[in-house]
Parts: structure tokens; sequence; C-alpha cells
């Protein structure tokens, strides 16, 4: 009897397919994402399915990695109580600007036990220009040690200049740790890296790329931005370690590149220091234990600062999506303006209600995006949230001058929030992200001054003008919005 192999292949492919139907409806979280997978696997095949187990397994539900840099059960639980003694300790003595943020600091305090931190210095950087500086001058004074997490890390002068002041802070007896992403640094595998290590400098990538699991490990990104010197010091922001960072005026022609940092000096900086520990411990070969000069005691901190900070970070390490939750939070408490600047802005359901309910009750909302991305696909996504914000009355600006990178938020300027999260969702759920909260007005006043100053290089979107653009436009939004969730 001869075997009919396109039926017997057809079954087979029907069989496959439901079982991979049933691992998207048991494994994705959310609704919307659930359902693209589920159209993409059944109206294109083959395609479908290999995207999904490509970009859509959800390692969140399987925890990539413990965060837990104290084994001991019973030291855990005292350390546990520790940081939310010191906490309350900061709440009970701080003024109305964090009293009125309460449950947004006991959020972030629960969820990860990010401590609320107290007698902290910042300094909020405009641009790669008035980033680096700053940078080169702290590490050139570090004592002890140096640890450094990026995921842009570019063999230029920049990269090279810091490169210089590594090696020769190793040749001065001071530890230097380096982590970089192995996607978004993926230039400096066989050049920067080998040299750094040949010197002294200890470099892991933080999720090696081999062939085999090149798609998972590509999906996964470590998207921080961190440089901790000798458990004092700490930068974070969105300015990756790139020369197209610094607007020098050397190159007419070069990219207007709009970016925010921010330095802490102060206990801030601790948790910054424990999201370090912890992904060296995943990557490299030598595990580190914590210690008082990694953890200095708080007694031993001379920063006569007056700032309070609290860090939230999250990733599919992590049980939930806390720098979601904080940013939801944060809109929930405002009463009267909330400000955005965000380069890539596909909001999930939550954060698009979130932002129609705050300005439909009154609060003011403003978002500033770019003109345009680095991605026409991303473009068509979010442009397709447009109609939904401008009805509600938020208004929306986009940056002209350049590309705007920065990823900020204002709320009542009475909290600041900057750090490596985009508000999209490839943020809450597949990247490593963190982001700094700055409990303060002057501060937050800072922060809205400069989102001020970045409209008058923006033009605003008005309702009746977005409305009338052609119907290709419109079809195409929608088209491209259906696959939003998995961008």
């Amino acid at each position: 009897m001869e075997m009919n192999w396109p039926l017997i292949f057809q079954i087979a492919y029907f069989f496959v397919l439901i079982l991979v139907c049933f691992r998207i409806i048991y494994d994705t979280r959310a609704n919307a994402k659930s359902l693209a997978y589920l159209l993409f696997a059944i109206f294109v095949p083959f395609v479908g399915m290999a995207f999904y187990f490509t970009f859509g397994i959800n390692y969140r539900t399987g925890r990539m990695y413990s965060k837990k840099l104290v084994k001991n059960s019973e030291l855990s639980e005292k350390l546990r109580e520790k940081i939310s003694q010191y906490s309350k300790q900061t709440f009970n003595l701080s003024d109305e600007t964090v009293q009125s943020n309460e449950e947004l600091a006991t959020l972030i305090l629960n969820d990860t036990l990010s401590p609320l931190t107290s007698n902290n210095t910042v300094k909020l950087m405009v641009n790669g220009e008035n980033k680096f500086p700053d940078v080169l001058g702290a590490l050139r004074n570090a004592k002890d040690h140096i640890h450094i997490e990026y995921y842009i890390f570019e063999d230029d002068h920049i990269g090279r200049e810091i490169e210089t002041i590594l090696i020769e802070k190793v040749k001065e007896g001071v530890d230097v740790r380096f982590i970089f992403d192995d996607y978004g640094s993926r230039a400096i595998r066989k050049t920067m890296v080998p040299r750094m290590r040949t010197n002294g400098i200890q470099a892991f990538p933080f999720f090696k790329i081999r062939f085999i699991t090149l798609a998972n490990r590509l999906n996964y990104r470590n998207h921080h931005k961190i440089i901790v010197i000798d458990g004092i010091t700490a930068f974070i922001g969105g300015i990756n370690v790139s020369d197209k960072y610094i607007n020098d005026g050397k190159h007419p022609d070069k990219l207007y590149w709009r970016d925010t940092h921010l330095r802490i000096d102060g206990p801030g900086i601790q948790y910054l220091q424990y999201l370090f520990l912890c992904d060296w411990n995943f990557c490299a070969e030598l595990k580190l234990e914590p210690n008082d000069k990694f953890f200095p005691p708080l007694s031993s901190i001379a920063v006569n600062g007056n700032k309070i900070v609290q860090i939230a970070a999250s990733g599919p390490d992590s049980p939930s999506p806390v720098i979601l939750y904080a940013i939801l939070q944060a809109i929930n408490l405002a009463s009267e303006e909330v400000l955005i600047t965000s380069p890539y802005f596909i909001p999930n359901d939550s954060l698009l209600d979130a932002l129609c309910i705050a300005a439909l009750g009154g609060v003011k909302v403003k978002i500033l995006v770019p003109m345009r991305s680095d991605s026409v696909f991303v473009d068509y996504a979010v442009r397709s949230y447009y109609s939904d914000l401008l009805k509600a009355g938020i208004e929306i600006y986009q940056y002209t001058k350049g590309f705007v990178h920065a990823k900020t938020m204002v709320c009542d300027t009475k909290i600041a929030m900057i750090g490596t999260a985009n508000l999209d969702i490839r943020s809450f759920d597949l990247n490593f992200e963190v982001i700094a909260i700055v409990y303060d007005k002057e501060v937050a006043n800072e922060l809205s001054a400069i989102f001020y100053d970045d409209l008058k290089d923006s033009v605003m979107l008005n309702e009746t003008v977005w409305s009338k653009r052609s119907v290709l436009k419109k079809f195409m939004e929608k088209v491209v919005r259906l696959f939003s969730p998995l961008l």
C-alpha cells in the first residue's frame, strides 16, 4: 500500500499546531499577546510557530536565575527585616513629597525589597556630552572597585577612553568588572573584550549567544546601563557608551541625540550594586559574596545629601513586572501633571488605560516621542495608539531636533523617574531594565524644566489633523498594532 505522505504531513502539522496553541494559551499571561501569537501561528504556517518559540516563551514563569546573594535563610530574613525597618524610618522622617507617594514606595519595597534611601546627592545629566566628563572623573577617583554593566558599549573614541582609564585603575590595584550584553555590544566581542581581559579587566557577556540558542537569547536582552564605583557612586539612565550620544558639534551632519542620565552618590546606589552582583554571579566564572566593600555601612558613607532615592528593576528573572507596576502606581497617584518622554511608546492595555483615566480625570498628561524612530515598523505601531490618547485629552509631542532616546517621567513635580525602560511591552516583560525614582521637588522641577525645554524643538499633534491622515496609513497602523505585543 502506497503511503499518502502529503496527507500524513498535513495531519502531523495540524497535531503540532494544536499543541503549540495549547502552549501559547497556557504560557502567555496577557490576552492580547496570546491572541497575537495564536493568530500568527495559525495563519502563517511554520513561520508563526517558529516565531513563538523564538520570541514568545515566557521565561518569567521559569525564572532565568535566582537573585539571592544571601543563601542562608535565617540571615536573609534578618536582612529583609533590616531593610524594611530602614525604609520605614526613611519614610517617617520624610516630607510631604514622599508621604503623598507612600503606595509607590511600599509597592517597590514589598515586591523587590528595594529600600527607600535617604541622604543621597543626585545629578541630572542631559546628553552624553554632559554625562561622560562626570563618568570619566568618577572612574579616575575609584579606590577599590569599578562595576560596569551596559547594553551597548562601543569600540570608539569614548569607549576607548573609558577602557584606558579602566586599565590604569587595574594597574593601581582596583578591581574592574565589566558585564556587556552579547547582542547589543556584539561589535566588541572580538576586539575590545580580549584587550580588556589581557590587561586584567574581568569581562563577561551577560547571556552568551550561541548558535543553537541564538533566537531566545536575542529576545531577552540586558538593557542595563549601570556603573557602580566603590559602593558609593553610581550612574544610571538611557545613555549607552557610544560616540553617537555625544553632541560635540564637530560633525554638522551627525544626528542630534537627546538623552538623560543620573548620577547618585549615597545609600541609594546599594540596590544597583545588588543588581550588578546578582548579574555577575549569573554570568561570570568567579562568584562574589556581599561584603562591606560592596555595601559600606551607612554610617561610613560620607555624603551630605538630602535626596530620597529608590530603585526599581525587573526582567524575565523577576516574579512580576515591577517597573510597569511602579509607573502605573505613579500615574494613579498623580493629581496635577504627568510628563513622559519615551523613544518607543507601545503601551499595553493597563498603561494605556491608566494614562487615559488620568487625563479624563483632569490630570494634564503630556507625552514626548521622536518624530521618527529607527524602525518604520515600530513607528506604525506607536502611531496606532495616538488616536486613543488624543481623544482622552492627552497631549502628544513629536521631537524634531534629532532622536529623543530619554526614558523619563515626572509626576506632579514631586517624583522623577530616570532609567533604561522604554514604555513598551518589550521593556516590561522581556528586557532586564532598571529605573531610579527620586522623591524630591527640586529634582522633579529640574526634570520638568528639561521636558518643557525639549518641547521647544517639538511639534504638538492636533487631533483633527491627525484624524484626517490617509486611509492607507490608518489601515497599516491597525495591522501593525495587531503585532505590537510581539515588538
